[in-house]
C-alpha cells in the first residue's frame, strides 16, 4: 500500500516544495494527499496543481488527515532552516514519519531536540541529504565494498558556486540572509560534511578558517562565504574541504567534487551527477597509472531528489531498524555538529575543536 503523504512549505509555481511534492506524485510507493503553506496563494496552487487538500496551518492539517504516513517539511527561514523545526515536532508528536529539507535546522539546540522527539516517538526522521543518492555515488561506495581503495588516507571536497566580482551582484536582500555573516555556512556545509562522513565515517577533529573577498568588504556584505575546513576522521583518514559561494571558478568539477584516495586506489566524482574517474594504485614504482572514467551522460543535479526520496520511501515502507535509515536526522546532525565545530573554530582563530557527541 502507498505511503499517505503530505508537503509543508510549497511555494508555488516553484520552489523545493514543489520538486519534493512531485516526486511523491510520480512515485509508485507514495500518494500525496496534502500540501500545507502559510501564505493561501501557494497552498492553493500547489492543491490545484496536484490534485490534492490544501491546508495552511499544519496542525489543521494533521488534525484533517489523521491517515498521513509521512510528512514532509520543505519550510526555509533564515539561514534556510529556522523554520523546520516547529511543524517537524508537531509532526513526530502526531506519530508521522518526518522528512526534513537540509539544513535539519539553523539551530543545533533544536537539532538536538529534533532527532532525540523522533527516536522518543519511535518514528523515522530523515534529511534531504541528497547528494550522494546518485550512480557516480553507489559506483564508488562499490569500489570500497570491493576493497578497491584499501585503507583510507584522505579526502578532499569542494563544493560551491560559480563565480567570480565580476558576477557579484551585491549583498542579498533577502531577510533570511542578511543580518547572518554564517548564512553560507549553516545553510550550505550540511551537503558537503554529509557526502565526506558517508564516505569517510564520523569526524573527530575540526579546523576552520573562513573569510570574504576584497568586493564582500567593500560592498558591506556580512557573510563569510569562503570556508577552508581540515578535519580528522575517526579512522585516521584525513580531510579537507573547500566551500565559496560565487567568488571563485574552481576546476575540476566545476561546483562539486570529492576525492578520497586510500592504499589500493582514488576515486574522484564530478559534478555530483556526471562520472566518477577510478585510479589503481601501482603496482610498482614504474608502472603508469590509468584512469578508468565511468559517466552517466548528464549533468542534471535535479536527478538527485527523487533518488533520495524514493530512497526514503523504502526505508519507511520496509520498517528498517531506525539505525538503518538512510540519510538520517541523526545523519543530518552530525553535518551540524561539525559545522557549529567549525565554526568555533573560526570564532577561536582556527583552533582544533572536537564535535559534540552524536546520540548513539
Amino acid at each position: 500500500m502507498a505511503l499517505r503523504v503530505g508537503v509543508v512549505g510549497v511555494p508555488f509555481p516553484n520552489g523545493i516544495g514543489m520538486v519534493h511534492a512531485s516526486c511523491y506524485a510520480k512515485d509508485k510507493l507514495a500518494k500525496l494527499v496534502a500540501v500545507c503553506d502559510i501564505v493561501k496563494e501557494r497552498a492553493d496552487g500547489a492543491a490545484k496543481e496536484f490534485g490534492v487538500n490544501a491546508y495552511y496551518d499544519v496542525a489543521e492539517m494533521l488534525e484533517k488527515e489523521p491517515e498521513l504516513d509521512i510528512v514532509d517539511v520543505c519550510t526555509g527561514g533564515n539561514e534556510n532552516g529556522s523554520l523546520h523545526y516547529e511543524p517537524t515536532m508537531q509532526a513526530l508528536e502526531a506519530g508521522k514519519h518526518v522528512l526534513v529539507e537540509k539544513p535539519l535546522s539553523n539551530d543545533i539546540v533544536e537539532a538536538r531536540e529534533m532527532v532525540a522527539k523522533a527516536r522518543q516517538k519511535g518514528l523515522y526522521l530523515g534529511c534531504n541529504l541528497n547528494h550522494y543518492f546518485t550512480p557516480p555515488a553507489e559506483r564508488a561506495k562499490k569500489y570500497m565494498e570491493d576493497g578497491e581503495i584499501g585503507e583510507l588516507v584522505y579526502c578532499l571536497h569542494k563544493m560551491g558556486f560559480q563565480g567570480g566580482e565580476r558576477t557579484y551582484g551585491g549583498p542579498s536582500p533577502s531577510p533570511r540572509v542578511r543580518g547572518f555573516p554564517y548564512f553560507h555556512v549553516k545553510a550550505f556545509l550540511t551537503h558537503p560534511f554529509s557526502v565526506m562522513r558517508h564516505f569517510c565515517g564520523d569526524v573527530t577533529h575540526v579546523q576552520a578558517f573562513f573569510g570574504r573577498p576584497s568586493y564582500r568588504v567593500k560592498a558591506g556584505d556580512e557573510m563569510l562565504s569562503i570556508n577552508s575546513i581540515h578535519v580528522k576522521f575517526a579512522n585516521g583518514c584525513v580531510g579537507y574541504l573547500l566551500s565559496t559561494r560565487g567568488d571563485t571558478t574552481m576546476g575540476l568539477g566545476g561546483w562539486w567534487s570529492v576525492e578520497v584516495g586510500g592504499t589500493l586506489g582514488t576515486f574522484c566524482i564530478e559534478n555530483c551527477v556526471e562520472k566518477v574517474t577510478f585510479w589503481a594504485a601501482p603496482k610498482d614504482q614504474s608502472a603508469l597509472v590509468q584512469p578508468k572514467t565511468t559517466s552517466w551522460g548528464t549533468t542534471d543535479f535535479n536527478l538527485t531528489f527523487p533518488n533520495r526520496i524514493h530512497a526514503f520511501l523504502e526505508d519507511v515502507a520496509a520498517g528498517v531498524p531506525p539505525e538503518k535509515l538512510r540519510a538520517s536526522g541523526r545523519d543530518a546532525l552530525a553535518a551540524l555538529e561539525y559545522t557549529w565545530a567549525a565554526i568555533e573554530s573560526y570564532e577561536r582563530g582556527g583552533a582544533l575543536v572536537t564535535p559534540h557527541p552524536l546520540p548513539s
